[in-house]
């Protein structure tokens, strides 16, 4: 009897476990480091609102979660590699439709030169491009992107390798992105040549932000003197590859790798191909400082919001971690197991307004978490502050510090404001408290020119009486000089 009742109470106590909203419940708990590299805990930025499963598609099986992108209309785009399918919902999850086979304006399938029906074959990836209202969906094992109308879902264009590729990566869209110039950002796993760009026309233009490997002192010594045979027994030291890729809303394209050879995890490409991400926090941009068997974080994913703010998928620990523009650490959360809300192989990440679309390969489903009022306050404060809001950021800052107080990002952020309004003093303050040295910097610089300024006449009095205290010094004493020597 004692048995049965306490397992009547595990399952009465599951759910307020899966679904605490204070960020209190291993599923929804938040954290983020100080200026020490110390665990601070947080309420948990986002929560679960839903999970979308094989029940969301009528009868129709889920069975990975490739990629997931969204459009500003609130439609969710779902690609299931396994399957070779793209499933379109709503913002609620409900089920538009399965894409599959291909058709075209008169309802007809699309017929290929070989006389093959044109459908999906192992697809990757999916970007939804806003200015040109078209789908793209990286079709990987058929070695091509297939654009399509993005409101009827009706056959537009195929884009195949273009006959003026040069290198040896082969064309395996794995995932893609389009600037608002048109340009077709093309990841190829395993590629060590870059980012494939494509032009307007699906000419090829250049491979994009080449991946730094990180160098062995000892193996670049033993190279630098060994002779050509050695050399050619010895193993290369190939590029790391890209995961996937991103547009911020300056059109700067931002990516991912898993490839823990690699200097960088994440990217920030100019139009050069530089890496131009800003690390103004009290660290990189690394994720994770402390973990369990002091492995790094794997990055699969990213999304990124128009004001900077951007989100990145940690596939080994399941984790989300939640940066503003200037590569500040906001938030952490998510985490692997077997709750609702808690992940087994993430894959996918993106926005869907101020929400996150998450998906899980393994699990195949996707989760659609909707921001807590912490997480809420986060995203408005930056989205404020980048956009030169002042007043509204201080006070969405000031909120974020009410539901969290040792949210160093948040003292930092009220002291930016600050320092933009040129309350230097005051901005120093809460630089402080941020731990920010950098921009304590700035402040301080900004306050001592302002003492000086505000001061001046007095300064230059100060400044003129020491002069001629100093020149009536030397006068005097080169008058005693001369009465000495006579």
């Amino acid at each position: 009897m004692k048995k049965l009742l306490s397992f009547l109470l595990a399952l009465l106590l599951l759910p307020a476990a899966a679904l605490a909203a204070d960020g209190s419940s291993n599923v929804y708990e938040g954290y983020t480091y100080d200026f020490y590299g110390n665990v601070k805990s947080t309420p948990s930025p986002f929560l679960l609102e839903k999970t979308i499963t094989s029940e969301n598609l009528k009868g129709i099986s889920l069975d990975s979660v490739d990629d997931v992108c969204t459009s500003a209309d609130g439609r969710i785009f779902l690609v299931d590699g396994k399957q070779s399918r793209v499933h379109v919902l709503n913002g609620d999850g409900k089920m538009l439709k399965t894409l599959k086979t291909i058709r075209d304006t008169n309802n007809k399938i699309v017929i290929l030169e070989d006389g093959s029906q044109l459908m999906f074959n192992g697809c990757q990836g999916a970007f939804y491009h806003e200015k040109q209202k078209e789908l793209y969906i990286a079709d990987t094992a058929a070695q091509r992107v297939v654009v399509l109308d993005g409101e009827t879902y009706t056959f537009k264009r195929l884009i195949t390798k273009p006959a003026n590729m040069t290198g040896v990566t082969e064309f395996k869209p794995a995932k893609v992105t389009v600037d608002n110039a048109d340009r077709i950002y093309i990841v190829v796993q395993s590629s060590y040549e870059g980012i494939i760009e494509l032009n307007e026309d699906g000419t090829f233009s250049r491979y994009f932000g080449v991946n730094e490997p990180q160098v062995n002192l000892v193996d670049f010594l033993w190279k630098s003197i060994a002779t050509d045979a050695q050399k050619e027994k010895m193993g290369k030291t190939y590029a790391p590859a890209f995961n996937n890729v991103a547009l911020d809303g300056e059109g700067f394209v931002m990516a991912v790798t898993s490839d823990l050879s690699a200097n960088k995890p994440v990217f920030r490409l100019n139009f050069q191909g530089k890496n131009v991400i800003r690390e103004m926090g009290s660290f990189n941009v690394l994720g994770d400082l402390k973990t369990p068997d002091g492995s790094n974080s794997v990055f699969v994913d990213i999304a990124v919001k128009p004001y900077g703010t951007y989100a990145v998928l940690d596939k080994a620990y399941g984790r989300v971690f939640l940066y503003n523009f200037d590569g500040e650490l906001l938030s952490v959360f998510g985490s692997k197991g077997n709750l609702n809300g808690e992940f087994k192989i993430p894959s996918a990440i993106a926005w869907l307004g101020d929400k996150l679309v998450i998906g899980d390969s393994s699990l195949r489903c996707a989760y659609i978490m909707e921001p807590s009022q912490f997480g809420q306050a986060l995203l408005d404060a930056n989205e404020a502050y980048y956009y030169g809001r002042w007043d509204e950021a201080t006070a969405r800052f000031e909120q974020v510090l009410r539901l969290c107080s040792n949210m160093e990002t948040a003292y930092v952020g009220i002291g930016k404001n600050l320092l933009m309004q040129e309350q230097y003093k005051q901005a120093m303050d809460y630089f402080k408290l941020g731990n920010n040295r950098e921009f304590f910097s700035k402040a301080y610089k900004g306050y001592r020119s302002e003492v000086m300024r505000d001061h001046f006449g007095v300064i230059a009095v100060i400044g003129v009486a020491l002069i001629a205290l100093v020149i009536g010094s030397e006068i005097s004493y080169n008058r005693k000089q001369r009465r000495g020597s006579k």
